[in-house]
């Protein structure tokens, strides 16, 4: 592969905007199309964004040679039938998250993934802001002593509204593919996969899940206490436990600036790191690098962990009453 890596955008909605002005500061990376199933909406994406191309539809930007890896921010249950298609044209992959609508959806493409060795990753930024890195080697280095819990909310207040993504049950919506993802994540960063998983919350009227508390439990006694809301707004603060202190993530956890070490006998000690951008710039350098180097994966966020988290998400949805769809005409 050459030193520049040039980069599709497919679905230039809202978290496209976002994420492509980031790759100004991103070296050796360039954006040079962009698709969408309306040739407007990508020819206007790629006249605001400078884009060389603008495909009216997901196959075309599959077929483009001058593509090395896609970046998918459609609705969840499209990023199956992309994804698939995307691998199997030697494309490489950074899928929003959540990766998938069904665990089943997730490791179909994470075994197509192993299996053509085509470059994969879950587009979950947290684990490469400044601030997480920074989080995780003081955990490697027993800052907080053995590590036994972590607590951790995201939540937004959403009017209903059955016309809204959100709140559509064929798209995706919900509380928990949308933000319950990062409390999982975060938790299955830090403890690994669990041993339990326990759910309650309540559901909007088009049968997507509104709101859920998740409890986590692991063999050892360890534990993780999430919350996840579209009804109300949560402070979205993450703290982890551990036998000699505590960490905890500033607002919003999900893209902090700062975490505050707290350790017995000692005064609190707050570490600031900056994010690039607006953060996603850490996501988009680590894939190039891999890109560059070889790799067909990531070691920050590796596909078995997405997969945990996928899990974690179906059985938490399930005992909800709530279940999700790949959408196989997404292509």
């Amino acid at each position: 592969m050459s030193a520049e890596i040039r980069w599709g955008i497919v679905g230039p909605g809202r978290i496209a905007e976002n994420v492509v002005r980031d790759f100004a500061v991103v070296d050796d990376a360039r954006v040079v199309a962009v698709a969408s199933r309306s040739a407007d909406r990508a020819r206007d994406f790629a006249d605001r964004h400078g884009i060389e191309r603008a495909h009216g539809s997901y196959a075309g930007i599959l077929a483009d040679p001058d593509v090395d890896v896609l970046y998918v921010a459609t609705p969840h249950p499209q990023h199956h039938a992309i994804a698939l298609g995307a691998l199997r044209a030697g494309k490489a992959l950074l899928v929003e998250k959540a990766f998938t609508a069904t665990v089943a959806g997730a490791r179909e493409v994470v075994e197509l993934s192993r299996e053509t060795g085509v470059f994969a990753m879950e587009a979950m930024w947290t684990r490469f802001q400044p601030a997480v890195v920074r989080l995780r080697e003081l955990l490697a280095e027993g800052a907080i002593g053995e590590v036994r819990s972590v607590q951790a909310d995201l939540g937004v207040r959403r009017e209903f509204d059955p016309a809204d993504r959100l709140f559509a049950r064929e798209l995706g919506g919900g509380a928990l593919l949308d933000l319950g993802v990062y409390v999982v994540s975060f938790a299955q960063m830090v403890l690994g996969t669990p041993d339990s998983v326990a759910a309650v919350g309540s559901r909007f009227p088009t049968g997507v899940d509104a709101e859920a508390a998740l409890l986590l439990g692991y063999a050892d006694g360890r534990s993780a206490t999430l919350a996840t809301s579209l009804r109300n707004a949560l402070p979205g603060q993450a703290r982890v436990v551990g036998t000699a202190g505590w960490i905890d993530v500033l607002p919003r956890f999900h893209h902090p600036q700062t975490i505050v070490l707290n350790r017995a006998e000692a005064e609190p000690e707050t570490i600031t790191r900056p994010q690039l951008g607006t953060g996603y710039a850490h996501e988009l350098i680590e894939v190039t690098a891999c890109l560059q180097a070889g790799r067909t994966g990531s070691a920050v966020m590796p596909l078995a962990d997405t997969l945990a988290v996928q899990d974690v998400l179906e059985q938490a949805a399930g005992q909800l009453g709530v279940s999700f769809a790949e959408d196989p005409a997404a292509l």
